[in-house]
């Protein structure tokens, strides 16, 4: 039966059933993650659910359904929360055919000595749902039958359904068994032969985490077959429909917060290998609550993500991924500073660790004045804190409830003012880090269940709003903003950021990987006139030849990045106009000088075509790109011509054009009042080293901008680089290679559409710009670009570009060959 989203009742009607065992170790996990992944390899939608506060087996319950597994815990979350949960979990991202939630420990273990409290059959009991007990039978006979007898008349009101024998030694062993358990009247769906390949490892705090198990997608799916070839499929679907009505209406995170701005400041989301604890309604309360989760790893990413105005480290690893945590000094580096500048942050048991000095001697962030070690002793147990003066996450007087689960421990556990009150001793860390009168900074061993306590998101979002400079965030995806563009995106970040050893590059849009050889030839000899400073006439002609132009309307630049920089220099807009998303260096230019650009951020619902009527028309300098990096759009010639106006200056930066065949649309034209062209040569031929390029435009604008231009700043090799590539020869080689790259394009723009990935617009540039929200699912923001990065990818990230969220990627055109190995990693990461 399918839920209707649209209809409360129907959701009542949920096909679900609890998976439980006499104890922990009968291999709860490998049966319910077995049967999600049996299920959904026949087309049904299954749900995954983990009772109690655990976070790793949910990873494996995300791994075999495709959606992430959630945890049903009413200690922390109340009684009252766990139907709605369950219903909500199961409507999203889409309605589920039935939902598989794995129990805790024993069947009746729950809250020490709170008879059962939080236990499995408590919340069997809650959701209304059938059990079906999971038995480790290698060291037992007959006794099985006697222990599920007792389990099943232990609490007439816990509904045992059924039975699945695990670890079976032999068939005469499984007979002996099944027999005496069918006896008592309870019926053996399944047995499981004992086979240490399908067992999932583990280490000091339990099962090793799906995130960091190689081929861990593979083993789910080896786990299916054998539930399929062993157990009762259809019986356990037939239990599953026999449920009850369940009388609740969903959990919604909109209910619980509100936006408390229109803006949506980005949250930076530690994930990756070393940060794989969180719970999912976390960042639905966020999302709800106006901010922007985008997932970050510590590990790998040498930066947060553009626009952090808060921070949320969650649980996982970090002991033991210290060597990889420590090595990426840079980000430690950058966290560290943004910590102590006041950025809101909430650190949980992993978190706080990362954020301490070091952890085994090892160094760590340094934002938090304490020092970690591994010990002996593991630290689990349910705890209820005090909150005893208002801080990031409650208020004073605030009691709430949390799991503690680690085998490390912090000295000093606290510095004046704690996180939190546990039986009256002070845990964690809430300061303020800034100085600016106001908690900035919690940290502590404790992890909570914000949807239990929904106050706790409100509170921080409402901090990370008030954070973000002026009170902007990332712009909404259409319109004119105007005043001092918003410091949420880093505009310094270039493709070469997101690249590391070891992985595929399709972040970097240089075509090749070094310069032909002929045109290393003419690079090289150059070595021998070094002595003496650059000359450019030479190149100055070329230039003006190749267009058909006069030496007074071109200047040599080394590179786009110097024009953008004389630009800025040598003409002084009131009201200068940058049109997004676009390279971020025209900007960057632009504050650098003083100055402060209005963005027109173009809607990806128009393909981010430039509708001309947006222009303000008092902008005095319009910058736009053609083909725009990174949408890939090449606009009309004509279009870009009607944006000329007395007294405006129309920027174009064509770095791309020659990658375009014919050259189609290109402004470098007999008239050129107005308008200054940019033209880069790096990009063809593989020279982002040597930084070659050229401004052509009206003799007056090219005159100003060689006014404000450095002697000699076109160096002697670069030169002869422009020189080179402006021949006839040259031009013909990159015409042909333009023929080239747009069928290479047009056939990753087909490949991606085959697992559900479509580009912006119509791409015409050595790349293509991806929206990656259709095959996420329910997953964090930015998934995709983090999952292909794991899969040995690397992707340009979006969310980097005005404009643009994480969800979005450019992807660099390169062979067929490499295409078709990414779309195989795209069609695993679907799967998943």
């Amino acid at each position: 039966m399918v839920i209707d989203p649209r209809s409360p009742t129907s959701a009542e009607a949920l096909p679900r059933l609890v998976v439980a065992a006499p104890g922990s170790g009968h291999g709860k996990t490998t049966v319910a993650t077995g049967l999600m992944a049996a299920l959904t390899a026949t087309g049904l939608k299954v749900a995954g659910f983990k009772v109690g506060p655990d976070y790793i087996d949910p990873g494996y319950h995300t791994l075999a359904t495709g959606r992430l597994g959630r945890n049903l815990d009413p200690y922390l979350c109340g009684e009252q929360q766990m139907a709605p949960l369950l219903l909500h979990g199961a409507r999203t991202p889409e309605p589920a055919d039935i939902a598989i939630i794995e129990g805790v420990m024993g069947l009746f273990d729950g809250q020490i000595g709170a008879a059962g409290f939080a236990s499995t059959a408590h919340v069997a009991r809650l959701i209304q749902a059938p059990v079906i007990m999971v038995m480790d039978i290698s060291h037992t006979s007959r006794t099985a039958a006697a222990i599920v007898h007792g389990l099943h008349t232990f609490d007439p009101s816990v509904r045992l359904s059924g039975v699945i024998i695990n670890k079976a030694g032999s068939d005469r062993h499984a007979r002996e068994i099944v027999e005496s358990i069918q006896a008592t009247g309870t019926e053996v769906l399944g047995v499981l032969p004992r086979d240490a390949r399908i067992q999932i490892p583990s280490r000091h705090l339990g099962l090793v985490p799906a995130a960091e198990r190689e081929k861990a997608t593979e083993a789910v799916v080896e786990l299916g077959r054998r539930i399929r070839d062993h157990v009762a499929v259809n019986s356990i679907m037939s239990i599953a429909r026999s449920a009850p009505g369940l009388e609740a209406e969903p959990w919604s995170p909109a209910d619980q917060v509100r936006p408390p701005s229109d803006a949506r400041p980005v949250v930076a989301i530690a994930a990756g290998r070393a940060f794989t604890f969180r719970y999912a309604e976390t960042d639905e309360l966020l999302r709800a609550a106006g901010c922007e989760p985008v997932a970050f790893d510590p590990v790998a990413d040498e930066q947060l993500p553009a626009g952090t105005a808060g921070l949320y480290l969650g649980g996982g690893f970090p002991e033991v991924h210290a060597a990889e945590l420590a090595a990426n000094g840079k980000l430690r580096s950058e966290i560290r500073s943004a910590v102590e500048a006041g950025l809101p942050t909430v650190a949980e048991c992993a978190g706080l660790i990362y954020l301490c000095r070091s952890v085994d001697g090892l160094p760590m962030v340094g934002a938090i004045e304490a020092d970690a070690i591994m010990s002996k002793q593991l630290t689990l147990s349910y705890r209820t804190m005090i909150a005893d003066h208002d801080q990031l996450l409650a208020t004073a007087g605030a009691r709430l409830t949390g799991h503690e689960f680690h085998r490390t421990m912090v000295e000093p556990d606290y510095v004046v003012a704690p996180a939190w009150l546990v039986d009256g001793e002070p845990i964690g860390f809430s300061t303020d880090p800034a100085g600016a009168g106001r908690k900035t900074l919690h940290a502590s061993y404790l992890h909570l269940h914000w949807a239990g306590y929904p106050e706790l998101a409100q509170r921080f979002a409402n901090a990370v709003h008030d954070h973000v400079p002026g009170g902007l965030g990332v712009e909404p995806p259409a319109g004119v903003h105007g005043g001092r563009a918003p410091v949420c995106h880093d505009l310094h970040h270039h493709g070469d950021s997101d690249v590391a050893e070891g992985l595929v590059d399709l972040a970097v849009n240089v075509r090749l990987s070094a310069p032909p050889d002929w045109l290393s030839a003419i690079v090289n000899s150059t070595t021998q006139h070094l002595a003496a400073y650059p000359n450019a006439d030479a190149a100055t002609k070329a230039i003006a030849e190749a267009h058909n132009l006069t030496v007074d309307q071109v200047l040599p630049t080394a590179g786009g990045a110097e024009a953008f920089t004389l630009l800025a220099r040598a003409f002084r807009p009131e009201r200068p106009l940058i049109i997004h998303p676009q390279f971020t260096e025209p900007e960057a230019a632009l504050l650098a000088a003083g100055l402060r650009p209005q963005r027109l951020i173009l809607s990806p619902a128009t393909g981010f075509g430039l509708d001309v009527d947006l222009v303000p028309a008092d902008a005095d300098l319009v910058v736009i790109g053609n083909p725009t990096n990174p949408t890939s759009v090449l606009h009309p010639q004509t279009l870009i011509n009607s944006l000329r106006r007395m007294a405006r200056l129309v920027v174009v930066d064509e770095a791309f054009m020659d990658a375009v065949p014919g050259e189609t649309e290109t402004m470098i034209r007999d008239e050129l009042t107005g308008v200054i062209v940019l033209r880069s040569l790096t990009k063809t031929w593989g020279l982002a080293g040597l930084r070659a390029g050229y401004v052509i435009g009206d003799p007056t604008l090219i005159a100003a901008m060689r006014s404000q231009q450095p002697p000699w700043s076109v160096s002697t090799p670069a030169l002869a680089a422009i020189i080179g590539c402006l021949t006839p020869e040259a031009r013909a080689l990159a015409a042909a290679a333009a023929q080239e790259i747009a069928g290479q394009r047009a056939y990753m723009v087909e490949q991606l559409a085959d697992v559900g990935l479509n580009v912006a617009g119509q791409p015409s540039a050595p790349f293509v710009l991806v929206d990656t929200t259709g095959v996420r699912g329910n997953r964090e923001s930015g998934w995709v670009r983090l999952a292909l990065r794991d899969h040995g990818f690397a992707v340009r990230r979006g969310e980097t570009f005005p404009g643009l969220t994480p969800d979005w990627i450019r992807i660099a055109v390169r062979e067929p060959e490499v295409t078709d190995q990414l779309v195989a990693a795209l069609r695993r990461l679907v799967r998943i």
